[in-house]
């Protein structure tokens, strides 16, 4: 190879190997300082475009975790009162066993009639309770209240659903009432097809109706009750009722509260599975995404002593065309 003094290949291919270098080691510089395998989209398009479709899901899938607590929630506070509507419906029923006591007067009557219609005014608060807004019970013939489900989209009346029950004489009937609930959207993708589960929006107008007479008292105030609602009556004395009756309330109370807990199971078990796929999209994000720590840092440290050896050689190749100088001399 002649020695030249215009042109120094040696230090050209030296300072390029530099420049390669250096870029290597501040890609691992990038990678190890953010914890990402892919800091740039050059890097791996495909990778990177997978990873922020995983990343979408992930967040979709956590906020699907919590509309699922929150269905809990629903549920469980509509459990707590499903059990305080039954404990009074039981108490109801144990003031007219006790008031068809052959030794009980009128008067005795008239004063487990007075507790009676307490209760009765304790149902009908019951009955207006709510979750955030949320009526947990349909009243009226309505769900929605002032809450504006319907308009949302969210409050769905379902066909109307018949009940089968044994009157006192053994007779089968049929009694037909309309069925409330709510939609609970299970699947990241928002698709109810995907996953759905309807919530129950208890009628209690039907749970505690009797042959077209209605156990609550539905009134302007506690103080003064309005005799009716809608086409039912209102039962206000205590002998009005029988103890029968009073069962076939119970057994409508404990058939709200099974589906109640059936659908907390099911929620439940939606829930774990949408957790355990949780961890597993963030296990696919994380192989696309995250650094491998300890192959880096191997790639680092080689890229360092590459920068180096580079920059001393670039330095020696600089001094190659001082030779002609010396020949000169």
């Amino acid at each position: 190879m002649p020695i030249v003094v215009n042109t120094n290949a040696a230090a050209t291919t030296a300072a390029f190997n530099l420049s390669k270098n250096h870029a290597n080691l501040s890609k691992s510089l990038a990678r190890l300082s953010s914890g990402q395998r892919i800091t740039s989209p050059a890097e791996d398009a495909g990778g990177l475009a997978v990873a922020y479709k995983l990343d979408s899901s992930m967040k979709r899938t956590e906020a699907v975790l919590n509309n699922h607590q929150n269905a809990l929630s629903y549920l469980q506070v509509q459990d707590g009162a499903l059990e305080s509507v039954g404990n009074i419906v039981s108490r109801m029923s144990e003031l007219r066993t006790m008031a068809a006591d052959v030794t009980k007067n009128s008067s005795d009557i008239a004063n487990y009639s007075k507790e009676f219609q307490e209760l009765q005014v304790q149902l009908k608060q019951v009955s207006r309770e709510k979750f955030n807004g949320i009526s947990l019970f349909a009243v009226n013939g309505s769900a929605s209240g002032s809450t504006g489900l319907q308009a949302l989209g969210k409050l769905q009346s379902a066909s109307s659903e018949s009940y089968k029950f044994n009157d006192e004489v053994g007779s089968e009937k049929i009694s037909v009432y309309q069925k409330f609930s709510v939609q609970l959207l299970t699947h990241p993708s928002g698709i109810g097809a995907d996953g759905s589960i309807s919530l129950n929006v208890t009628n209690i107008e039907y749970m505690l109706g009797l042959d077209g007479r209605d156990l609550t008292l539905f009134g302007t105030s506690n103080q003064s009750p309005t005799k009716s609602i809608g086409n039912a009556s209102v039962i206000e004395n205590i002998a009005d009722v029988s103890v029968y009756q009073f069962t076939h309330i119970i057994e409508k109370i404990a058939d709200a509260r099974a589906e109640n807990g059936a659908e907390q199971q099911r929620v439940q078990s939606s829930y774990d599975l949408h957790s355990t796929n949780l961890v597993n999209l963030e296990a696919a994000h994380s192989r696309i995404m995250d650094i491998d720590v300890a192959l880096e840092s191997t790639r680092f440290a080689k890229h360092n002593v590459l920068v180096q050896a580079s920059a001393s050689m670039t330095a020696q190749a600089n001094q190659l065309s001082q030779v002609a100088l010396t020949l000169l001399q």
